[in-house]
């Protein structure tokens, strides 16, 4: 029987198809759209954004919380630029990224072609490899490069530009293509005795000893050797805002709501999957004691030794390997924080912090602050799906909002919390909320809803993040996903600088003649966020109240389809989360 067309196009997707690929996430257009389309005919899922930028946000997401390489489709030249926030995205969090994008037929290079932009020497620079095949012939094996290097040792971005005349290419048989190179999971590092030996010397002469589990110990799927050594050892241990939950929010030895004290404190601490970057201070002071010595344990060479750290207390390997090693090294030792003046301290802290966050959140009246809306969220969230049932995905962006949303909404397990990482980027949200969907709830076998069962997906947006990405809520719609988008809308970035409806008109009345009026951290007051999931097939609420608020997140949580709750704060003034560095 005579073979169909072929052309690049259904080459590029079954190649897709053949490294078990099951998600695209991307923008179609010339010269890309066939690619979608062949890769819809063999099953592959595509999902259509709105802008490129939260398509390859949501591809990052996705990479991490799979532990494979997302996927990314775009065009050529704007597309590129606009999912380079991706790239940058993916590059600084250590997430792997197949990003392919359509480009120029190549002989019309420099003769201004539809488009046209260098996208190889653009990208070069910032991923782990940009390549292009130069027929459909060289199609599968150059993708399945890129899959394998963004994928390999420290995760990154793989890039494959793809000319419109190799995607339209003939082809007169299939047969003379050759076969995608297998690209099986990535091997594991171990450790050296004698380094094991030494770093567990330390820490067992340690007097103010700390664990630091970051977001790398969650992606490495070392939670279960991580609980075990935390709970052989007794160390206490400090995650990161995404290493929350993989040893449980709950747990005794968690120092998080005492960070301050711990970093000050601390004279040993053991890294796990995190990077002494702005996040954790640089491992410097006055945050850091001074004499402390840091302990890395991490895939990426480059990462040893930076910063405070010392290359030669490091190991080089696989976090979930290594760690079980230190188990083995430990052989029943515990740390005595019976009797540690450090323990006494940290626990004093922790009872200070949370006795006043409690009076932060308490007697709540409209106009709500942050700390007041987030108990009433975090109380009825807990009312229908307890942390213990590990049933909700946390979202959360926004300057503000994140910070808080950080201490208040615990996690039992890894992988239930994503936000801005390390790169600080706004405007995630609402692409990582879809990676989630699509991560937990999808039937593809890259789906990852563990023994726990469907995921409800909860994106906490600061007013200014949300606006960011807010079309996507329509992708939301058109798919099907009953994301619930909490955004906390105090009018402004940060805060508005207005007290009233009056006083934000009267400030806004000045900037249009000309002068002193509206700051540049102001929004428009009050805008109704909640119309949007309404004009799209969703559901809207406008909040004000703490009742209000109360039913509106009991049924944007039943709700079938993607849900907005305008939760309407105190716009005057900037609430810092109590405890917080």
């Amino acid at each position: 029987m005579e073979q169909p067309n072929v052309t690049g196009a259904y080459i590029i997707a079954k190649t897709l198809k053949d490294l078990q690929v099951s998600v695209i996430f991307g923008v179609v257009g010339v010269p890309i759209t066939d690619i979608a389309e062949q890769a819809i005919d063999l099953g592959i899922r595509f999902i259509g954004f709105r802008n490129e930028q939260a398509a390859s946000y949501a591809a990052t997401a996705y990479g991490y919380l799979t532990g494979r390489p997302g996927v990314c489709l775009v065009v050529g030249g704007p597309g590129i630029l606009h999912a380079i926030a991706g790239v940058g995205n993916a590059s600084e969090n250590n997430f792997p990224l197949l990003l392919l994008g359509g480009s120029a037929e190549t002989h019309l290079i420099s003769r201004g072609a539809f488009q046209e932009l260098d996208s190889i020497s653009l990208l070069t620079p910032h991923s782990k490899s940009a390549l292009r095949p130069s027929s459909a012939s060289y199609v599968p094996n150059t993708i399945a490069e890129a899959y394998r290097r963004c994928w390999y040792g420290r995760p990154g971005v793989g890039f494959v530009d793809l000319p419109a005349n190799v995607i339209m290419e003939p082809l007169e048989s299939i047969d003379d293509i050759d076969g995608t190179l297998e690209v099986t999971k990535p091997p594991s590092g171990a450790a050296q005795e004698v380094q094991l030996q030494k770093i567990v010397g330390l820490i067992q002469t340690a007097k103010a000893p700390l664990v630091l589990i970051g977001k790398g110990a969650a992606y490495a799927r070392a939670e279960e050797v991580i609980r075990t050594l935390i709970e052989r050892t007794k160390l206490p241990f400090l995650p990161s805002p995404m290493g929350k939950g993989v040893v449980p929010d709950s747990h005794p030895q968690n120092v998080a709501s005492a960070r301050s004290m711990a970093l000050k404190m601390a004279d040993v601490v053991l890294i796990l999957g995190a990077r002494l970057n702005w996040i954790f201070h640089y491992g410097a002071p006055p945050k850091w004691n001074p004499k402390v010595r840091f302990l890395q344990v991490d895939i990426s060479p480059e990462e040893i030794g930076r910063n405070a750290a010392n290359a030669g207390e490091a190991i080089l390997g696989d976090v979930r390997i290594v760690v079980a090693q230190l188990i083995r090294q430990f052989a029943g030792w515990q740390y005595k924080s019976t009797s540690s003046d450090f323990m006494a301290k940290i626990t004093e802290s922790k009872a200070r912090n949370e006795a006043a966050a409690a009076r932060a959140a308490s007697n709540p009246s409209a106009p709500l602050t942050y700390s007041q809306a987030f108990e009433l969220i975090r109380t009825t969230l807990h009312s229908i799906s307890p942390p213990q049932a590990g049933g909700i995905v946390y979202i959360a962006e926004g300057s503000n909002t994140m910070d808080f949303a950080r201490s208040v909404f615990p996690v039992e397990f890894p992988r239930l919390r994503l936000d801005a990482g390390s790169y600080a980027t706004m405007g995630v949200g609402l692409g990582y909320a879809i990676a989630a969907h699509e991560a937990y709830n999808s039937v593809h076998p890259q789906a990852s809803s563990g023994p726990y069962g469907r995921k409800k997906i909860i994106a906490i947006e600061g007013d200014s993040a949300f606006g960011f990405s807010a079309m996507e809520i329509e992708t939301m719609a058109r798919l099907s996903m009953d994301v619930l988008i909490i955004v906390i809308n105090n009018s402004g970035i940060y805060f508005s600088g207005s007290r009233s409806a009056d006083d934000w008109s009267y400030r806004r009345d000045k900037s249009a003649k000309g002068e002193a009026g509206l700051r540049s951290h102001a929004l428009s007051w009050e805008v109704k966020y909640d119309q949007l999931a309404e004009a799209v097939g969703g559901m809207g609420f406008f909040v004000r109240t703490p009742e209000e608020l109360h039913r509106a997140v009991i049924a944007g949580f039943h709700a079938k389809v993607p849900v907005v709750v305008n939760v309407i704060i105190k716009s005057s003034e900037v609430e810092k989360p109590v405890g917080s560095p």
